[in-house]
């Protein structure tokens, strides 16, 4: 179903970013604006008649394609969507796509957090590495799209450190860090952050794309 169109602002391309998280668009917001580029930005929660998409894909961009194009056909507009999780290597890349709801419920950051740590319990420091991994895709009505992805590299602690943040940060250490990513300020996070990267990468795709 085609959601119901809002005002778009004189001179500016209307992006519709599929979130409901206030945070994730002040982020592309302002990624954008500093690289001059004046597009208004709004949520999923600007076309409320249009359903959330179910994260079907096997893979963090497809996860991102699918929200985007789908978003992109039901309101006629360029559509930005993410996917995003911790990849542990001597889990051969899991939790991955499965971050969300690796102890079965969806967003129990605690119960997540805590089975990934007993399943981890024998591994020894030097092969606890990790990423924080993130896929943004860009879709058009016309169904071109593109898929850009940024890394947060780091190692996994044994016990969680930090009040900030949210999911596995209290546990995954940056490279070149002494801190977790929940004991780093948000100005710091997000200056490394893997969504970070990924949402600044996307910046010349929506140039070249939007305009």
């Amino acid at each position: 179903m085609r959601g119901r169109p809002a005002p778009i602002l004189v001179g500016m391309t209307r992006l519709i970013l599929a979130t409901r998280n206030a945070g994730k668009i002040t982020e592309l917001h302002a990624i954008l604006a500093a690289a001059g580029l004046p597009h208004e930005l709004v949520g999923a929660d600007a076309y409320p008649e249009i359903p959330d998409v179910k994260e079907t894909g096997v893979t963090f961009a497809e996860n991102a394609l699918l929200k985007a194009h789908a978003l992109a056909q039901a309101t006629g507009l360029p559509a930005v969507a993410d996917d995003s999780g911790l990849c542990v290597d001597v889990l051969n890349g899991a939790p991955g796509i499965f971050s969300a709801r690796w102890s079965g419920t969806h967003g129990d950051d605690q119960a997540n957090l805590d089975l990934l740590l007993a399943q981890l319990s024998d591994i020894a420091d030097e092969h606890r590495a990790a990423h924080f991994a993130c896929a943004a895709a860009l879709a058009l009505p016309d169904g071109t799209e593109r898929v850009v992805e940024g890394r947060l590299l780091g190692t996994l602690r044994h016990t969680p450190a930090g009040q900030g943040g949210f999911g596995y940060d209290p546990i995954l250490q940056p490279e070149g860090e002494t801190r977790t990513c929940a004991e780093l300020t948000a100005d710091e996070k997000n200056a490394i952050s893997h969504r970070g990267q990924a949402f600044r990468a996307l910046v010349p795709v929506v140039r070249e794309l939007v305009g």
